[in-house]
């Protein structure tokens, strides 16, 4: 199931970058569709949806545990942000700066949550502490990742509007969450009727923002300027990042003695990175930046893999708890 919507959302996105590389002039923000206002409206109800599916209750169940929470938090916010750091270090004036702040603004970004909690439930993990935990996420993520894409870009000797920025954030993403988590009474049941909708309506809202920002970097010139082997190069930097992580979170949670169950919470929700939070938040961050499809590109590449190595990771979990239980 999960490489089915795989499929259909990726098709989508790439349906939509072909469009844009073939007629970038009709989704450029300021075009006829202006999509420029379109997409900062989706995001407002992305994230108002967000608030309003978002269970108190729910949080509450996964709440007690703080080393497995702490690990998961560090492992999004500390240890991502510092391997990109040294990626951006080590490939400093052989790969285009635009593209390197893509990998950092990567880095950077919280969590999933549905993938987090879906992979978490396969491989037979603790399901309440990963809901917490990639709830937990997603809100810190809402500051800490436009801080530190401004550390990243400040030490670069570039500027970035930070205080607009935030500004951007609170009132486009902020708001709208809380709004929906002050209306989640009345709203929860409607919600959960239509979950799956909700669900489509988030990815149209993405790819309606990869469309326009694809379309402005084309209008640009941008793609004139790389080969295929950028986008090779991306893959594999991306690739290599998630092995790093996985590998590391696995280790990390052992040392520190998890149970198997928290050991599997800790895998996935310390090594994910959110698509649907990082399009949104990228689009804020960035406004007005011509590379801004270039910035985004390898937090599309990631979503795609880690959702892909993750699904047969989860397999392998749950494999490994039948064994012990039978």
């Amino acid at each position: 199931m999960i490489l089915r919507r795989l499929d259909g959302f990726l098709l989508a996105m790439l349906t939509a970058i072909g469009l844009a590389l073939l007629h970038p002039a009709l989704g450029t923000g300021d075009g006829p569709l202006h999509l420029g206002v379109v997409t900062n409206l989706g995001v407002a109800l992305v994230f108002f949806l967000h608030g309003a599916a978002l269970s108190r209750e729910r949080l509450k169940q996964g709440m007690t545990n703080w080393r497995l929470h702490l690990f998961v938090q560090a492992s999004t916010f500390v240890l991502f942000p510092l391997l990109g750091g040294g990626a951006v270090w080590a490939a400093q004036g052989r790969v285009p700066p635009d593209l390197l702040l893509g990998i950092f603004y990567l880095t950077a970004l919280p969590s999933t949550i549905s993938s987090s909690v879906a992979m978490t439930s396969l491989g037979h993990g603790n399901v309440p502490a990963a809901i917490f935990n990639a709830s937990l996420s997603s809100l810190i993520g809402m500051i800490a990742t436009p801080l530190l894409v401004g550390l990243m870009v400040s030490t670069s000797g570039h500027g970035l509007p930070l205080d607009q920025a935030m500004l951007d954030i609170a009132t486009q993403l902020l708001l709208p969450f809380a709004v929906g988590q002050a209306l989640r009474p009345w709203l929860a049941d409607f919600i959960a009727r239509r979950r799956a909708v909700i669900g489509k309506v988030d990815k149209a809202v993405i790819v309606l923002i990869v469309y326009s920002s694809f379309c402005d970097s084309t209008a640009a010139g941008l793609w004139h300027d790389y080969a295929w082997w950028m986008l090779l190069g991306v893959g594999l930097s991306v690739g290599v990042l998630l092995f790093l992580v996985l590998a590391l979170t696995t280790l990390g949670s052992r040392f520190a003695g998890f149970s198997r169950a928290d050991e599997v919470t800790a895998v996935f929700c310390g090594s994910k990175k959110s698509l649907a939070s990082g399009i949104p938040m990228a689009k804020l961050l960035f406004a007005g930046h011509p590379a801004l499809g270039l910035v985004v590109l390898p937090v599309m590449f990631y979503h795609q893999l880690q959702l892909v190595v993750c699904s047969m990771l989860a397999r392998r979990y749950a494999a490994r708890a039948a064994l012990e239980d039978a």
